[in-house]
């Protein structure tokens, strides 16, 4: 049966995906909320049922009517940047959509935050809450909320790691934008060695989990936080990986110590910000049991760097 879906962020990098999947996978009647559909580079009009809703989620009362009646939402929009107006969008507007939606009628929300508010156990992480960026420091806040809603049941919340994405169809990650940057830098990176570890997951794959939770919800006695991600990969194995996917022979390499970072940060008065320190000082961003397509039996669209190159147009060098 179809269902009725409302979807904030379309015009973002994961929200393309997403929604490619949506209208080509499925008849669900589809409700997108963008500030430009201008920005929409999927075609919103290959089939019926797709409505496209020009406004702000800052001004989600206007769609309170509408909200009501709906009985799946995926809410991907977030503000990145300004104390103001993160917090009103990130914060104050989200929750407030959250109890326009009728929790009777309403099945299932699925809603974005970021792992960056987690510690490695999938607890919060205090330090998120009080010295992290606006952005991370917004997330923290409403996922304290979540709880308190009367939708929290239904609420299932993703915490992806890192995200790539992005094509010519596509709006790129803020990651993958500087993907073909980081490549150039290769023939250096190759010498040195470092610790740290973390997990990446496609907006491909993003999308399939997404659509397959709208379509299995999961049930009441099943974790509704999932940490999006393929499985950790140390720094280390990652310049083996690319080193080899670009035939860039390893000779020697140097270890990349704190001390000496430390060095390289006064040396050149690299400004750093509380929580750049923290993240510095604990380089191994990974977590328990990361969620991805093959989790739930379907393949990955990216598992492996190789892919990830492969599909960010990188060529492979014979």
């Amino acid at each position: 049966m179809p269902k009725r879906i409302f979807v904030t962020g379309a015009s973002g990098c994961i929200g393309h995906y997403l929604a490619d999947l949506l209208i080509q996978k499925t008849d669900h009647e589809l409700f997108f909320l963008v500030r430009d559909p201008a920005k929409l580079k999927f075609d919103y009009n290959s089939r019926p049922g797709i409505t496209v809703i020009q406004g702000d989620l800052r001004e989600i009362e206007r769609v309170g009517r509408l909200l009501k009646t709906i009985d799946h939402a995926v809410l991907t929009a977030t503000a990145w940047g300004g104390a103001e107006e993160t917090y009103d969008t990130n914060v104050t507007k989200t929750i407030r959509l959250l109890n326009l939606l009728d929790p009777v009628l309403c099945q299932q929300v699925i809603y974005f935050s970021t792992a960056s508010i987690l510690d490695r156990h999938h607890q919060p992480l205090k330090q998120a809450g009080e010295i992290g960026t606006d952005y991370i420091k917004s997330k923290y806040q409403c996922h304290e909320q979540l709880g308190k809603l009367a939708i929290a049941p239904q609420i299932i919340t993703l915490f992806p790691t890192l995200v790539f994405g992005g094509d010519a169809q596509k709006p790129y990650s803020h990651i993958s934008a500087g993907i073909k940057d980081i490549v150039k830098l290769v023939p250096l990176i190759r010498f040195f060695r470092a610790e740290g570890s973390f997990h990446f997951l496609h907006a491909q794959d993003i999308a399939q989990v997404v659509a397959y939770l709208i379509e299995h919800p999961l049930q009441v006695d099943e974790p509704h936080e999932l940490v999006l991600g393929n499985p950790m990969l140390t720094v280390n194995q990652t310049i083996e990986e690319i080193c080899a996917y670009l035939k860039q022979r390893i000779y020697f390499r140097i270890l990349l110590s704190m001390q000496l970072a430390d060095i390289f940060i006064k040396l050149f008065r690299v400004q750093m910000a509380e929580w750049d320190r923290l993240c510095l000082s604990d380089p191994h961003f990974t977590y328990q049991h990361p969620i991805s397509p093959a989790s739930f039996g379907l393949t990955n669209y990216c598992a492996s760097l190789s892919d990830l190159l492969r599909v960010s147009g990188i060529p492979k060098k014979a």
